[in-house]
């Protein structure tokens, strides 16, 4: 197995922030697949969104992830939420390197997605009962796409942190 560390997850688990932390901690290189394609687009994801819609979008990260699937080492890799739902990217990810699937509560994500209005998958619908019902599609299918599922409410970045070098770098 690759020597990187592929953190996935729903949106607000925190993959962003303690990828971050993690590549620091690890003097690994930290990649985040959304700001690469907000770079790519030259534009936010939610403007993509309205522009081009999920389905262009989500071809764009099947297409950046197979890139980075031959050249990544030693990285830190964060995934848009709705990355590892694809079989194929989740397959991707998998030989890549440990996935780990940062997992908060249903009433944790609401709670840190409060006020968010950056997420275009969110938009139109009361949150409560959004974040229920993608986290009912989507939770199986990041549990069959990682290695380790690792609980994080109530936890520290430090404590995160140490949790996932001890499972990742085994």
């Amino acid at each position: 197995m690759k020597n990187n560390i592929i953190l996935i997850g729903f949106m607000g688990s925190g993959k962003t922030s303690v990828g971050g932390k993690l590549s620091r901690a690890l003097h690994y290189d930290f990649l985040d697949t959304d700001g690469m394609l907000e770079e790519e687009f030259g534009c936010t994801i939610r403007e993509f969104f309205a522009e081009w819609g999920e389905e262009e979008f989500r071809k764009r990260e099947t297409m950046l992830l197979s890139g980075l699937s031959k050249k990544l080492t030693k990285t830190v890799l964060s995934t848009g939420g709705g990355l590892p739902l694809c079989p194929q990217n989740a397959k991707l990810l998998r030989e890549m390197g440990r996935v780990i699937y940062l997992k908060a509560s249903e009433e944790e994500t609401v709670k840190r997605l409060s006020g968010d209005t950056t997420r275009p998958i969110l938009a139109g619908e009361d949150l409560r009962v959004k974040v229920h019902r993608l986290l009912e599609e989507r939770m199986p299918l990041y549990k069959a796409a990682a290695h380790y599922t690792l609980e994080t409410d109530g936890k520290s970045f430090y404590e995160i942190i140490n949790e996932i070098e001890c499972i990742a770098l085994i």
